[in-house]
C-alpha cells in the first residue's frame, strides 16, 4: 500500500508539472520568455533554498503543496508574483519527490512515471485555460498522499552513474524537440487520435529501460540514438513513426535519470535539479522558439561520435599497441 501511495504521490506531480506548468501556462502565456521567466526564476531560487534543508519532512513537502493548491487556484491567468512563487514550489517539491524515490521499488518507479505519461498523454489536447480543475484536483490529491508517504528506504537495485552533462543534454535534446513539436501544424503527433498508441508506446520505453541489462556506455548510446531516429523523422515528416519513437526516447532516459538522481545526497539532487529542469530545459525551448531546431543534431553526432571513439577505436588502438 505504502508503496501505491508513493506511485501516485510521484505521478500525479509529475503530470501536475507537465499539464499545469510545462504545457499549460506555457502555452496560456503564448511562451513569451520575458512573462514566464518568473516562473524559472523561482525555480531555481526553490532549489538553492530547499537545498539547504537539513531534514525532508512529511510537513515541509506539505506546505509546499499546500502553497502550490493555493496558486492553483488562480490558474491560469497568474501574475508575475505567483508565477515566482509556482516555480518556487516546483523547484523545491521536485529534489523532495526524487529522493523520496530512494524508498521505490524499480516497479514502483516504473509505476510513477507509467502513470505520469498517460495522464499527460491523455489529456494533452485538452484546453489549457480550462484546466484550473485539474489543477487543484493534482494539487489536492498530491497533497493528501504526501501524508501518507512510507518512511522504510530501499536498496537501490541500479548503480548506473550518468554525468549531470549528459543528463543535462538529454533534457536539452528532449526540450527541443517536445517544444516544436507543440508549436508544428504539420506533425502534431499528439493530436493525430492516436493516444493509446503512444501511451503503450511511453510504457514500452519504461519497461527496456528497467529490464535491459547492459552497461552505462551502452545506455547512453541507445539514448542517444533514439534521440537521433526522433530527430530524422521530425525531419523527414514522418509522424506515425515518430509518434512511436519519441516516446519510448523520453521514457527511456527519464528512467535512467531517475535511477541515477536517487542515488545522490539531497543537496545533490537539489543543485542538479537547477540544471536539468531549468537550465537545460530552458535552453531547449529558447532554441525552439528561435526555429533553430536544425542545430540538434550536430550535438548527437558529437555525443555518438564520441562514444563509437570511446568504446571501440580506443580500445582498438589499445589493443594494438599491447600487441
Amino acid at each position: 500500500m505504502k508503496q501505491l501511495i508513493l506511485a501516485l504521490f510521484v505521478g500525479l506531480e509529475l503530470s501536475y508539472y507537465l499539464l499545469i506548468i510545462q504545457t499549460g501556462l506555457t502555452e496560456y502565456f503564448h511562451s513569451d520568455v520575458m512573462r514566464i521567466a518568473p516562473l524559472a526564476l523561482g525555480g531555481v531560487l526553490g532549489s538553492i533554498l530547499i537545498s539547504s534543508l537539513k531534514t525532508q519532512t512529511k510537513n515541509a513537502i506539505s506546505l509546499i503543496l499546500l502553497l502550490q493548491l493555493l496558486i492553483s487556484y488562480f490558474y491560469p491567468n497568474l501574475s508575475a508574483v505567483l508565477l515566482f512563487l509556482l516555480g518556487l514550489t516546483a523547484g523545491a517539491i521536485a529534489p523532495f519527490m526524487i529522493s523520496l524515490l530512494k524508498r521505490a521499488s524499480l516497479v514502483g518507479l516504473g509505476a510513477s512515471l507509467g502513470l505520469s505519461y498517460t495522464l499527460g498523454t491523455a489529456l494533452f489536447t485538452s484546453d489549457v485555460s480550462e484546466r484550473g480543475a485539474l489543477a487543484l484536483i493534482l494539487s489536492a490529491l498530491v497533497l493528501l498522499a504526501s501524508r501518507f508517504l512510507p518512511k522504510e528506504e530501499k536498496e537501490n537495485s541500479y548503480k548506473g552513474e550518468h554525468s549531470l552533462v549528459v543528463m543535462s543534454l538529454w533534457i536539452f535534446l528532449d526540450s527541443a524537440l517536445f517544444e516544436t513539436l507543440s508549436r508544428d501544424s504539420l506533425i502534431p503527433i499528439w493530436r493525430l487520435g492516436m493516444n493509446t498508441e503512444i501511451i503503450l508506446f511511453h510504457l514500452l520505453g519504461i519497461v527496456l529501460a528497467l529490464t535491459l541489462k547492459t552497461s552505462q556506455k551502452n545506455r547512453e548510446m541507445i539514448t542517444f540514438a533514439l534521440f537521433a531516429l526522433s530527430y530524422f523523422l521530425y525531419f523527414t515528416k514522418e509522424p506515425l513513426l515518430l509518434a512511436a519513437i519519441y516516446p519510448i526516447v523520453i521514457s527511456y532516459y527519464n528512467v535512467l535519470i531517475l535511477q541515477t538522481l536517487r542515488q545522490k545526497e539531497f543537496k545533490t539532487i537539489s543543485i542538479s535539479m537547477i540544471f536539468i529542469a531549468w537550465i537545460a530545459s530552458g535552453a531547449g525551448l529558447f532554441v525552439a522558439l528561435q526555429n533553430a531546431t536544425f542545430i540538434m543534431p550536430i550535438f548527437i553526432i558529437f555525443m555518438l561520435a564520441r562514444y563509437i571513439y570511446t568504446t571501440h577505436i580506443k580500445d582498438y588502438q589499445c589493443l594494438n599497441y599491447l600487441s
